[in-house]
């Protein structure tokens, strides 16, 4: 079946630009870009970004962001959670969080709301858009951005009133319900509100307790958004919204057979309550204002069966520990930017201009429980982590003549940070950061876009907190990253054709590496830590293209190629990675599909993705399995309801999203195994809509 499946992608794939010189032109919608400081429409922006409209998050029956990162060219996810908390863009990313705290590589921003790091809050009922914008982003996110952003929007308020009530059930006992509406309070103000609850008993059985949802999902969301029209020169838009996970974990099979065996399942749960406000104000044809401040708090805990067994497995070798993380977060941001307008230019109205500060409090106390393998004594740690960073930054965009602009966009970002905890481990850092963009762009013709940059990013060093380490593992740099990047964006067939292709190069000085160590007495424990490698490279390709062939028919093909190297290293604990791949990185992705309209009111629609194997770590040689899976839908559509039958990896086959090396079963004296979790198997189900 693979290797069928494989075949239909390639036909997929060859299909679009073949059929394509034969076809009439049916024009592909505008997409719009809103995650930099200016909205700019997809094609014409200079950079590798993917766009998922509320259409693909139908088309997949996405409940989470989870469901739709195969969409997009080299960006991964990692297990290690009830959801996917951690990704990867372009293979560089982190992939688990323990005792220690982390600064992400990745951002995730839900409307205007920084929940980078804590990516399981990407619940999708009511989004209207996804951006994943690659490669580092260090003027407009700066230290949360190193790899890149993924940035949720949900639906806007409208004018005119419209919602819908949606309700799916699948199988592993899965449902959902959940109702949108929007529309005008007052002439001046317009309102969206949505609620939705998701239940599944998930997709591990646990045979020792003879239950089958000890791995299910229970999440609930409520948006508020409201936009107040308070002038014609002044909106602005605030949303609130609560997010209440309360997942179970219970995912790694000590039998390596897909059940598990655990007397204490562990959870994942997350309860959020956030609010942002967005403010524009156009103060005249040459200035614009934006004013952006948002504040969340998340109780987070995550917990597990450390043993993956129950007591009694063997009475004579065997260890029983849980392993609990109760997290409070808090952070708050505020941003303040001018932007000219068109009659504000500079340099003779050739420039456009911005300049901005930015502020971010982040507070994050921690209490673990958990077994002291050097006494084999219940235990506690708890923490206190706070980063403070304030930023100025700017960008110029200078039409060079009618067809080519330079960018030039700059961040200086002052970072402290201040780490104690119960151990008497106390950190304080205190570092000016610098990053920025340089973007050369050419437009061909209206219809061709080429493209060249340069930036830089970087992501804050921090501290180890795990384990028995020596002061020289406590404590890990900064790491730099020189990123180059050049693109071509078409449109072919009178717009009915659209092509996507970037070339990139990462230079990372100081690369953040993880490794670990099993500590004395601890047969089932590893200790996390993070140190410095002294240079890697991560390069490749990406490519992304829609078609629309005829008013009935569209296909899409997207694509990443990925080569990662760790090229140096000056540290004992990963000199036997040097000229191996990075962790999570894998050579290839790609996504192809189609979706025929039967008629006016039916359709089906096909897609396949695949994914290369890849590391699961740097601290050992554990790989997963390559993979294709296939998804399809049927459907009915009018005007007021839709009935779709839809199902995912319809093939049934497995998916390795996190993985271990390491002894863990007393039966066989604790022997050295590969342990790994899987991603969703088959799933299947049928969702109902109602518009109004």
């Amino acid at each position: 079946m693979q290797y069928t499946l494989r075949h239909i992608a390639a036909a997929i794939a060859l299909a679009t630009p073949l059929l394509a010189a034969t076809s009439l032109a049916n024009t592909i919608e505008e997409i719009i870009v809103t995650g930099d400081f200016r909205d700019i429409e997809l094609q014409k922006m200079p950079a590798s970004v993917t766009v998922m409209t509320a259409e693909d998050i139908e088309r997949r029956s996405a409940q989470h962001l989870e469901q739709l990162l195969a969409l997009a060219p080299n960006v991964n996810f990692s297990g290690g959670s009830s959801r996917t908390r951690y990704i990867q863009i372009r293979g560089i990313g982190e992939r688990s969080q323990f005792a220690s705290p982390i600064n992400p590589s990745v951002g995730t921003i839900i409307d205007d709301v920084d929940f980078s790091g804590i990516g399981s809050a990407g619940t999708l009922f009511d989004v209207e858009r996804v951006e994943i914008l690659r490669g580092p982003q260090g003027t407009r996110y700066g230290a949360n951005a190193l790899a890149g952003i993924i940035a949720i929007t949900s639906t806007a308020p409208s004018e005119d009133f419209n919602g819908y009530v949606e309700s799916m059930v699948g199988n592993y006992d899965s449902w959902s319900l959940g109702a949108a509406s929007g529309g005008a309070l007052t002439d001046d103000l317009l309102y969206r509100a949505s609620i939705q609850q998701y239940k599944s008993d998930g997709y591990v059985d646990n045979t020792f307790l003879n239950r089958d949802d000890t791995n299910g999902f229970d999440e609930f969301t409520l948006r508020t958004k409201l936009r107040w029209l308070t002038s014609d020169n002044v909106t602005i838009d605030t949303s609130l919204f609560f997010i209440d996970i309360d997942n179970g974990y219970d995912a790694f099979s000590l039998d390596r057979d897909g059940d598990t065996l655990s007397d204490e399942p562990g959870q994942d749960t997350q309860k959020t309550t956030a609010i942002s406000v967005n403010a524009d104000w156009l103060i005249s044809s040459k200035l614009n204002a934006q004013f952006i401040a948002s504040y969340a708090d998340s109780d987070l805990q995550y917990g597990f069966d450390e043993d993956w067994s129950f007591v009694g497995i063997d009475p004579e070798n065997e260890y029983s520990s849980t392993d609990n993380y109760i997290r409070d977060r808090k952070n708050s941001t505020l941003e303040a930017h001018l932007l000219s307008g068109e009659e504000g230019r500079i340099f003779g109205g050739s420039t456009d201009w911005l300049v901005g500060i930015y502020f971010e409090n982040r507070d994050v106390d921690l209490k673990r429980e958990f077994l002291d393998f050097n006494t084999f004594t219940d235990a506690q740690l708890s923490s206190d982590y706070q980063t403070q960073n304030l930023a100025f930054f700017g960008e110029t965009t200078t039409a060079l003549n009618h067809r080519l602009s330079l960018t030039i966009g700059f961040r200086v970002e002052q970072w402290d940070a201040d780490y104690k905890d119960s151990s008497a481990v106390i950190l304080d850092t205190d570092e000016t950061l610098y990053g920025g963009k340089v973007v050369i762009d050419y437009q061909v013709s209206d219809d061709h876009l080429l493209y060249a940059s340069l930036a830089r990013g970087y992501k804050p060093g921090g501290v180890n907190t795990d384990g028995t380490l020596n002061q020289a593992e406590r404590e890990f740099d900064t790491e730099y990253q020189w990123a180059y990047e050049v693109g071509n964006k078409s449109s072919l067939l009178d717009d009915s054709l659209q092509i996507r292709v970037a070339a990139f190069y990462n230079d990372r000085q100081d690369m953040h590496i993880k490794d670990s160590i099993i500590p004395v007495g601890g047969p089932g424990a590893f200790v996390d830590y993070i140190t410095n490698a002294a240079e890697g490279s991560n390069y490749g390709l990406e490519i992304e293209s829609v078609w629309q062939a005829t008013d009935a028919l569209q296909l899409f093909a997207n694509a990443g190629l990925l080569r990662t190297d760790i090229d140096e290293c000056d540290t004992a604990g990963c000199i036997d990675l040097v000229g191996r791949d990075q962790p999570h990185a894998p050579r290839y992705q790609y996504a192809a599909g189609l979706k025929f309209d039967v008629s006016e009111k039916v359709f089906v629609q096909l897609d396949i993705e695949a994914k290369d194997e890849f590391y699961f770590s740097s601290s050992h040689d554990a790989k997963s399995g390559s993979y294709e899976l296939l998804n399809a839908q049927m459907g009915y559509e009018s005007e007021t309801w839709s009935l779709v039958l839809w199902g995912r990896n319809l093939t049934d086959e497995d998916v390795e999203t996190r993985g271990f090396r390491f002894g863990n079963d007393p039966r066989d004296g604790y022997t050295t195994h590969t342990y790994v979790q899987l991603g969703e198997p088959r799933v299947v189900g049928l969702t109902g809509r109602y518009k109004f």
